[in-house]
């Protein structure tokens, strides 16, 4: 199964595009108020700051999402959303046989949804843990990627 969230993700440099402008916007009027004898008051900066924090969460949340489980290996993949037509940068990647699939977390905040994958390692002991953002990743898509990691989980181990 493949899973992305190429079509949810278009959103995001839209969103990008606005902020900066509220934000510079901001700052100009912020400047024209500097221009006269009125103090300037910690409320004028209060819309940048918002601003500013939310810049920084759509920028957290705003990945692309790839999962593929066709073949024998799992691949799940996050990249940046704003260049990638260009360059792949924040690139979070996993590529690992079906085999090595300990076990999985899906986790669900309502405004942001993550997956840890948790994989078995012959040469150090333990479990090596990556997490992937799939906030943008529709509830169906979601269900569908649950249960084809379950599927895999519960199939029987072929003893080599």
């Amino acid at each position: 199964m493949r899973f992305t969230n190429k079509n949810e993700i278009k959103i995001i440099p839209p969103i990008y595009i606005v902020l900066v402008a509220v934000f510079l916007t901001n700052i100009f009027v912020n400047i024209e108020l500097m221009g006269r004898d009125e103090p300037i008051k910690f409320s004028h900066f209060l819309p940048n700051i918002v601003t500013l924090i939310i810049f920084l969460f759509v920028h957290k949340i705003g990945v692309s999402f790839d999962f593929d489980s066709d073949g024998e290996t799992l691949i799940f993949k996050n990249n940046g959303v704003f260049f990638s037509k260009f360059m792949e940068y924040r690139v979070r990647k996993a590529e690992f046989p079906k085999r090595k699939l300990a076990k999985f977390k899906f986790t669900n905040y309502g405004i942001y949804s993550s997956i840890t994958i948790y994989i078995k390692s012959r040469r150090r002991k333990g479990f090596k843990k990556y997490t992937f953002n799939t906030t943008f990743l529709s509830i169906k898509k979601k269900r569908g990627l649950v249960a084809s990691l379950q599927s895999i989980l519960d199939k029987p181990k072929a003893v080599a």
